[in-house]
This record gives structure tokens, C-alpha cells and sequence, in this order.
């Protein structure tokens, strides 16, 4: 991905077909929809792909077994085929993972298996293995973290993992690659009718300042919890659709939850299920479930959220965990719907919505990670009808994701870059400063940096340790002390002076204050 080429398409197209706001997971599975379909398409992301929400969630391709519990089959039926189609087609970033709900009644184990068993039978073909019922000794063994007190055994069943970040990264290549146009750091400051139609927009290019202003035939707004801010642009007088709540979670060694497969308490204290997952050599646990008024780029974890999330992962595990055994903490931002009466957002459906305005602007909003891809096709096929686009048909079901392989690679630390990992390789060998690790404390080498910027577009400091390695969530203290180094190899790449440098490890050490345990 060359940004220098997708601004100048800016000039060279004179409308485009479909022009999607938004480089979350709803807009990258839109603009891969579009473009596979044969539409002229641009995206645009006023940060970096995936900045938001998209990159600070669980990590799980999932049906969601809560979501069962509350009686919503289509929500789940519809998750489970997702996720089977997910893991056929970037199986080099998703992955099948076990989960253990522990019993500590007699009936629970009963309970939990019948539900889980029905959570098989929806998943049909694309079921992940069958639920088992555990003995307590089994439980222990296969969860050496979890405290034998009062516990009577286990459930086992199978769902997905995944990372999100570098998911969205492939699918704005897999975009590209289908002959759509993505830019990041360009940000839609208006946009503009014809007749009372929407018939473009105008941009600002965040890095250079300059405005270019687009013709687009349809213009999707698929920016999560932003969602409002573009419907204002075409409607100011709108009534707000989204509810934003927030969902934190805290990243620890694994030393405090060996093993391969991940936990799941099914309600906590506030009706959330709890979760700790293995993930990148780390232990990811979480959530919360905290309304917010504020809506930031940068949403900021609540002590009281950090303080919940240990209290109630130390009732479970053995070895007790303390606010200084965290590497790293993040909070994301959920675009849930609103609905009218409804208070608690631990309790607002996740399904997603999609509106055509008056003007013809396409909403997608709610939804999770896993159902993007239909998320995208509710989009399309409303934008396509909308403007009276040829009908095409939507073809990303068998759409294999950029990246795609069966085969792992010499260097397990690279598996997750699926086919490129084998030119991250070359371009060490070619250049043996490049095998050197940005930080004694992360798994990241230079090649990757240079990688991330010469084939990922990736602009900032941030870019690289937040999404195109993971350094940030998963070290927070680390990665800020990676960033001299980081910021030094991009300037080398894009002709950037010391005074950027400093800039850029000012800018991250500012944003990595979030993300450090106080």
C-alpha cells in the first residue's frame, strides 16, 4: 500500500462509485465488499486504520455465548457462520481456541454443557469441535491458574481468535488489492449535495493540510461511535442513534494463567462475562461495561474498571494479581444502538442497523468484530440500490483475506503475517541490522518496522507499536521505550528531520500514558 499513489487517485478519479468513511472493521469490510464487487472505491480514516474500536477488543472471533443466554439465536447464528468463514479465510490471523467455564456447583456443569450444546448445533458445519463436560481434575489441569476452592469441574468448547489490528491491516491491503483506493490521516470535513443528494465530500489530507474535494455516487458512514457526528453533517437536526459504552481490559504475564486454553466466567457482578485469554505470549483479561458521554479517539481506563477486572479474576485464579503486575491496560469504545428506556448499555443488543437518509447517505453502525463482513453486505447492497449501482453480487465469502496460508514460517513470531512473513525474512537477510529487536522485552524486529512503513502504510510512531506490531498493548513500558529507536527507522523511510522524531516520541509517550498502569 503506497499512500503517495492512493492521493494521487484523489486527482485522477473523477467520481467514484462508493466512498466509504471509516477504516474500522465496518468500513474495511465495506470497501473489500465494494471494490471485490468491481465498484470504483475510496476509503477515507481521519486517524490510522483500526485507531479505534477496532483494534481494543477481546481478540475473539465469537458467536457470543452471552448473547445466547440472552435468547438472541439470529445475533448468534449469524456470529457462529461468521466466524467459520473468518477462520477459512485468514487462518493465518485467526485461529481455534479452547474456552473452560469452570463449575463450582454440581448442576452448573449440566447448565453450562446443554447451552453450549445447543451453541454447537447452531454453528452447524462450521462448528469448531464439540462441548465437553470436565472433571474437576481434568479442569485443573488443563487451567493450572484457577483455584481448586469450591471447584466441582469444568465445561470445554471451542471458539476463535484472532488479532485485530493486523486483521484490519490485510483487509485494507485485500481492499487494495481488489482495486479500491485506502487512505488513512484524511479526515471528511464536509459534505456536499446535489439537488438535496449527497454527491461527495470534501477531505482534508491530516499530514499535509491539503483539501481535496470527491464526487462519489454513494457515501457510506461507517464510523462506529462517530456514527452521529457524520449524520449531523447531512442532517443537523438528527436524533442521536449510538450509546457509547466502554470496555477495558488489562494485559499480565503468563505467568499468571499458564496453559493454552482461555477462561470464561459466564456473569460477574455487573452481567458481563469475564474472560482470560492467552494471546501473543501474554494474558488478556477482561471486561467492562461502562457508559460514557465523552467520546474520544483516546478513551482513558477508569481505576474503578481496572480495580473491578482484578477483584474479580483473583476469585478465580490461584495466584493473586496486583495492579503492579500489569504490562499494559487499554480501553476501546462500543457502538451500541440505542434503544429507548434502556439504561444499562451491559444490556443493549449488539446487533447492528443500517439507515438510508433522505440524501442517500448509507449508516452502518452496532454489530461486533465478527459480523463485519455482513455488515458490509447490509451496506452495499443499500448503497448499490440507493444510487442505482449495477446489481453485482457480493463474492467475500470465499474471498481468501491478504496474508492467507496454511503454512507456518521459519520464525514463529511472524506467523502472524501469514504469506509476508517469508519477505520479512528476506528483507533481514539482506540486511542483518534488521534482525536486531526493537526492545530486549518485545518479540518486534526492525524488519518489521520497515515493513510496517513500506507496505503497510504506516505513518507514525503510534501506527507501528499500537497496530502493525502490537508492542503497546502488550508492553506499554516497553514500547515507549522502543520509540526513539522506531521513530528514528520510519524518518530513515519517509525523509523525516530529528525535530519529527522528537515529535513522534513525544506524541506516543503522551498516548502511552493511557495504557500504563498507575
Amino acid at each position: 500500500m503506497d499512500r503517495q499513489k492512493m492521493l494521487q487517485q484523489l486527482d485522477d478519479v473523477a467520481q467514484w462509485d462508493i466512498i466509504v468513511i471509516g477504516g474500522g472493521a465496518t468500513g474495511l469490510g465495506c470497501a473489500v465488499d465494494a471494490a471485490s464487487r468491481g465498484y470504483k472505491t475510496l476509503l477515507v480514516e481521519q486517524d490510522d486504520f483500526s485507531k479505534g474500536t477496532s483494534s481494543r477488543s477481546t481478540k475473539l472471533v465469537h458467536g457470543g455465548v452471552r448473547y445466547l443466554a440472552q435468547g438472541n439465536i439470529k445475533l448468534v447464528k449469524e456470529a457462529l457462520r461468521e466466524r467459520g468463514i473468518l477462520l477459512k479465510n485468514a487462518p493465518h490471523v485467526c485461529h481455534n481456541l479452547a474456552f473452560i467455564i469452570p463449575s463450582f456447583h454440581w448442576w452448573q456443569k449440566w447448565y453450562y454443557s446443554i447451552g453450549l450444546s445447543m451453541y454447537d448445533l447452531l454453528a452447524g458445519k462450521l462448528s469448531l469441535g464439540k462441548t465437553k463436560m470436565l472433571s474437576k481434575k481434568t479442569t485443573m489441569q488443563l487451567l493450572p491458574a484457577i483455584s481448586p476452592d469450591n471447584l466441582s469441574g469444568g465445561v470445554l468448547y471451542q471458539d476463535g481468535q484472532f488479532d485485530d489490528a493486523r486483521l484490519a491491516v490485510n483487509l485494507a491491503q485485500t481492499a487494495v488489492e481488489q482495486g479500491a483506493a485506502m487512505l488513512n490521516y484524511c479526515k471528511v470535513i464536509a459534505l456536499n449535495k446535489t439537488g438535496g443528494n449527497i454527491s461527495g465530500l470534501v477531505v482534508e489530507d491530516v499530514l499535509s493540510g491539503i483539501k481535496y474535494t470527491l464526487n462519489g455516487k454513494s457515501v457510506i458512514n461507517a464510523t462506529g461511535v462517530f456514527t452521529d457526528n457524520v449524520i449531523a453533517m447531512d442532517d443537523a437536526g438528527h436524533e442521536p442513534i449510538v450509546s457509547p459504552s466502554q470496555g477495558v481490559h488489562i494485559v499480565v504475564d503468563e505467568k499468571f494463567f499458564p496453559g493454552k486454553q482461555a477462561l470464561m466466567i459466564p456473569k460477574t457482578d455487573d452481567g458481563r462475562v469475564l474472560f482470560a485469554v492467552p494471546w501473543h505470549d501474554k494474558v488478556l483479561l477482561g471486561t467492562t461495561d461502562t457508559p460514557v458521554k465523552e467520546i474520544t479517539t483516546e478513551p482513558k481506563a477508569l481505576q474503578e474498571e481496572v480495580d473491578f477486572i482484578i477483584k474479580h479474576c483473583n476469585r478465580y485464579l490461584s495466584t493473586q494479581i496486583g495492579h503492579g503486575d500489569i504490562k499494559a491496560v487499554y480501553a476501546g469504545l462500543r457502538p451500541l444502538i440505542k434503544v429507548k428506556g434502556q439504561k444499562s448499555t451491559a444490556i443493549l443488543p449488539r446487533d447492528h442497523t443500517t439507515i438510508v437518509s433522505k440524501s442517500g447517505l448509507v449508516t452502518i453502525t452496532g454489530g461486533k468484530w465478527t459480523t463485519y463482513r455482513t455488515m458490509a453486505i447490509h451496506a452495499i447492497d443499500n448503497a448499490a440500490n440507493a444510487c442505482k449501482l449495477p446489481k453485482q453480487p457480493c463474492v467475500t465469502d470465499t474471498l481468501k483475506i491478504h496474508g492467507y496460508t496454511q503454512h507456518a514460517t521459519s520464525d514463529a513470531t511472524l506467523n502472524i503475517y501469514g504469506s509476508d512473513a517469508e519477505k520479512i525474512i528476506e528483507l533481514s537477510n539482506q540486511q542483518p541490522s534488521l534482525k536486531e529487536k526493537i526492545h530486549a522485552g518485545l518479540p518486534y524486529s526492525n524488519a518489521t518496522v520497515v515493513w510496517a512503513v513500506q507496505h503497510e502504510m504506516a505513518m507514525t510512531v503510534e501506527d507501528v507499536l499500537a497496530r502493525r506490531t502490537r508492542a503497546l498493548f502488550l508492553d506499554a513500558a516497553a514500547a515507549v521505550e522502543a520509540a526513539p529507536m522506531v521513530a528514528a527507522l520510519i524518518a530513515g523511510l519517509l525523509q523525516r528531520d530529528d525535530n519529527w522524531q522528537q515529535q513522534q516520541v513525544s506524541a506516543f509517550t503522551a498516548i502511552a500514558q493511557n495504557y500504563l498502569a498507575h
